[in-house]
């Protein structure tokens, strides 16, 4: 029998899916994953929620889970200083789903999304996925965003939707307040609308006196702040994202998602792990640690390494760096060949795995 056709959408014909490699290795850090696993005494409340929420999985769930939105609302009061109203707290199956959520209500045909590479390289697909026109703007070549040029390209293109990553994934670099106020200003004057989201994946890696964006939202009802439990949390397997934004906004996002899209496990487990939330941020310390002195070390070895304040080094530049990527890996160590032209990034580990990586390079590289 002849194959049948699938009518596929033509712009996802030759198409392959998201997958950054997932390979049995000693030391992984290509990812971005917090390298501990959670203690013994936060598994186990996990598992005695989970299993209270087990006996309810005959039912539906809370399908606006009303008590987890209290409790990251009480989180972020903590963690940077920001009370909300559980209203304006929105969560589902990972900050990408999050994302998914806003292209949904304020993309689609005939509007933009705007962001300004590199960046994130799944945001191009959100906008993909939702039939959405993409625009990629540039990064200045330290990485920054100059207010002036992001301003412009607003203007240029009127978009429903500017995606804007602080830290930005994969340079690690953090906006500054200013900027993103800049942002938001030219984004006021788009006909018809324009939501900035702010995406703080990484926000509790920033460095301290690094303000959030979090503290704007009381001034800019357009202005949305995403986070993820999946990096400092160390719950990437418990699939977890959330956004801050005005009750107005969530309530457009409570439009499009599916029924019950966070399921009664997955809230069980979110609960649980932010009754933990100061035991599990003080890995976070010590990763920052990790992190600068990672950075001063491959300085150090005459290589270029961009400013960051996420979990994540962004360094290079190399001739071949698909060589040195393979060279390391080789050795046990698998990083992430992303970002620009010659440059890697490496996932912050534990010490033994830090040690590991820079033996490595060492070798590879001929530091």
């Amino acid at each position: 029998m002849p194959p049948v056709p699938l009518p596929l959408r033509p712009e996802l014909e030759g198409l392959l899916p998201y997958g950054a490699p997932q390979l049995d290795v000693p030391v992984r850090l290509n990812v971005n994953e917090n390298p501990y696993p959670l203690a013994d005494d936060v598994v186990a409340d996990i598992a005695a929620d989970v299993a209270v929420a087990a006996r309810d999985l005959n039912r539906y769930p809370d399908r606006d889970f009303l008590a987890l939105r209290e409790d990251l609302a009480a989180y972020l009061a903590g963690e940077a200083g920001v009370r909300l109203a559980p209203e304006q707290l929105w969560a589902a199956n990972g900050s990408n789903e999050v994302m998914l959520h806003l292209l949904q209500a304020f993309g689609g045909p005939g509007r933009t999304a705007l962001s300004f590479a590199p960046t994130y390289s799944m945001y191009p697909e959100y906008a993909r996925d939702t039939s959405t026109a993409w625009v990629a703007g540039r990064r200045e070549a330290d990485f920054t965003l100059d207010p002036t040029v992001a301003a412009a390209a607003i203007a240029a293109h009127a978009p429903s939707v500017v995606l804007l990553a602080s830290p930005n994934n994969p340079t690690g670099t953090m906006l500054p307040v200013e900027t993103i106020k800049a942002v938001l200003a030219a984004a006021a004057l788009v006909p018809g609308g324009c939501v900035v989201v702010v995406d703080e994946a990484y926000g509790e890696f920033r460095r301290a006196g690094v303000p959030s964006a979090l503290e704007l939202l009381a001034q800019y009802p357009q202005l949305a702040v995403s986070r993820t439990m999946s990096k400092a949390f160390g719950l990437a397997g418990a699939r977890v994202g959330y956004l801050a934004a005005s009750s107005e906004l969530i309530d457009a996002l409570r439009v499009v998602r599916l029924p019950y899209h966070l399921s009664g496990v997955t809230q069980a487990v979110a609960r649980a792990a932010l009754r933990h939330a100061p035991a599990l941020m003080a890995q976070v310390g010590s990763l920052r640690d990790e992190r600068d002195a990672c950075v001063a070390w491959l300085r150090e070895r005459g290589l270029t390494v961009a400013d960051t304040d996420a979990n994540f080094v962004l360094f290079g530049t190399f001739d071949d760096r698909h060589a040195i990527w393979q060279g390391l890996l080789d050795a046990g160590v698998l990083i992430r060949e992303v970002g620009p032209d010659g440059w890697l990034r490496v996932s912050i580990g534990t010490p033994d795995e830090m040690t590991a990586f820079k033996d490595a390079l060492v070798e590879v590289a001929q530091l």
